[in-house]
Formats: C-alpha cells, sequence, structure tokens
C-alpha cells in the first residue's frame, strides 16, 4: 500500500482507512494521510464514488475489509464499474483496485456473515474487471503493482485472506 500510496494519482477510500478499525487499517500506516477518505456504511455510494473518481482519470483503491460488504455495493459494481466499457464503447475504461478480504477465523470465528469467500462467484460475474485471489505473501505486491499499472483498461478486484495476515 506504501508504494501505490507515492503514486500521484492514487486516492484511498473505504471503512477504517483514516481510523482504525480492521486488519487492513494497519497496511496504510504508511500512506499519506491526505490520500486517505474515510467513507461512511455506505458500500454502494462509495463504489459509485470509485468509478466517478476513475473516470476522471485517478485510481482508487477502494476498500472493502469483507465480502459480506462488498455485496452491498454489488450494483454499482456489476452494472456501472465493470459494464461501463461496453455501454460507452470503450469510451470510458475506468482502472480502479477494489481490496476486499475473506474475514478471519482463528482464533475467533465471527461467523458467515464475515467469513464468506465469493471470489469464484464474482470471477464468472465480471468482464471488465479482473479478479485476483491472494494466496501466498510474495504475489502481494505483483498483484497491486499489476492492477495499477495495467493499460488494458481493466479494473481489478484483489481477494486477501484475513487469517494470513497472523500466518503467512
Amino acid at each position: 500500500m506504501t508504494w501505490l500510496g507515492e503514486q500521484p494519482d492514487t486516492i484511498f477510500l473505504g471503512q477504517a482507512v483514516g481510523y482504525p478499525g480492521t486488519a487492513m487499517t494497519n497496511t496504510l500506516a504508511d500512506v499519506d494521510k491526505s490520500k486517505l477518505v474515510e467513507m461512511p456504511v455506505s458500500e454502494e455510494m462509495q463504489m459509485g464514488i470509485t468509478t466517478g473518481l476513475a473516470v476522471r482519470g485517478k485510481v482508487p483503491i477502494s476498500i472493502y475489509p469483507r465480502w459480506n460488504f462488498l455485496f452491498c455495493a454489488v450494483n454499482q459494481l456489476v452494472n456501472h464499474l465493470d459494464a461501463l466499457p461496453d455501454y460507452s464503447h470503450g469510451e470510458y475504461e475506468p482502472r480502479a483496485i477494489i481490496r476486499t478480504g475473506v474475514g478471519s477465523v482463528r482464533p475467533l470465528n465471527p461467523q458467515l456473515q464475515h467469513t464468506g469467500d465469493y471470489t469464484d462467484a464474482f470471477t464468472q460475474m465480471l468482464s471488465n474487471v479482473h479478479v485476483v485471489r491472494l494466496e501466498e505473501p510474495e504475489d502481494i505486491f505483483p498483484a497491486y503493482q499489476e492492477a495499477y499499472t495495467r493499460e488494458d483498461g481493466k479494473s481489478t478486484l484483489i481477494v486477501e485472506y484475513g487469517d494470513y495476515y497472523g500466518e503467512k
């Protein structure tokens, strides 16, 4: 996240990006605070803002700490961010990075509303948003670097695993 934060056109938005609240918050510790936009609990609005920022030339990193929260933004993700290149006939190819995770079940299992993994389903649903599942620590930086530098007009949805923060 530090490297992404150093890029001139990036901006981070989501819940617990500017204030403590999730394990992902700590990954933003070295990102300039002026690049962090704390969002209210309004996931669909957040994805709409993400799309708007991307259309205007920014590269938003939109953070949804768990898949189950990203569900609330599916309309904006599927019908707008993913579909925009198609219904604009290539005029708009917004490049955004969506960061989500599968919630940790160790040492405490918060149950299904926080631990769902819908990576496979979204891989099938999205055609202009590339879905990446992070399994190993050495895959993290290359995945985010590729998402930022890609030139094919696609956004990227990157899936992390909460249990891996303390285990890998």
